[in-house]
């Protein structure tokens, strides 16, 4: 049993996240949304255990999936850098704010790299690819993750500022096509570098600490 403590500690921490905000903002989707990825994250850590070798894609794939296509494709939230400022902006408490401050500020002082390696749905896709492990150095040309941060800030700010109509229409379709330009240049640098990971390390901030 003790074997299994870790698992059952972190279906407790997310169950008291999702039971918490549930209670406070009296909305059930939070109920539902942390206790779906409490159970996939601690489903993983229990087929780790049990030496099952791809436990950490099971719930990298049921993490990533339920957030690309639920909340992004089905629920039109932009889960994107670009949602996390358009709700900020709008001082909205929706999905794209708690992935940032679970996925960029707070997660990593807790889980470390955890979080990208295991409910990421870019490196859900690109964890396909041959190159697991990188065969050359890395590159010195981190600050270009910078560069994406600000252009995302750029562009909500100038659709705020220029009063543009119908901005979260707008914001789906930013999530779909950064998503796809996400994709390509993630799986084009991977082939390039060697290393399926280069887009997380030269193009995406992955965390305030990264």
């Amino acid at each position: 049993m003790k074997k299994y403590l870790l698992s059952i500690i972190m279906l407790a921490v997310f169950e008291t996240i999702a039971i918490t905000l549930w209670i406070m903002l009296d909305n059930q989707f939070y109920l539902f949304n942390f206790s779906y990825i409490g159970i996939s994250i601690a489903l993983g850590m229990f087929l780790f255990i049990k030496k099952y070798k791809h436990a950490r894609r099971v719930t990298q794939l049921l993490c990533g999936l339920y957030m690309l296509i639920y909340l992004g494709l089905i629920c039109n939230e932009n889960m994107q850098i670009e949602g996390f400022w358009y709700y900020l902006f709008t001082g909205v408490f929706e999905a794209a704010t708690i992935h940032y401050a679970v996925a960029k500020i707070f997660g990593p002082l807790i889980f470390g790299r955890g979080w990208c390696g295991y409910a990421c749905w870019t490196a859900m896709i690109l964890d396909f690819l041959p190159y697991k492990e990188p065969v050359r150095p890395r590159k010195k040309i981190g600050w270009i993750r910078y560069i994406t941060f600000t252009v995302s800030l750029i562009f909500v700010a100038a659709l705020f500022l220029a009063n543009v109509g119908n901005i979260e229409r707008i914001m789906f379709w930013a999530f779909i096509v950064g998503n796809v330009l996400y994709y390509i240049v993630g799986i084009g640098l991977a082939f390039l570098f060697k290393d399926n990971r280069a887009f997380c390390k030269y193009i995406y901030v992955q965390s305030l600490y990264s």
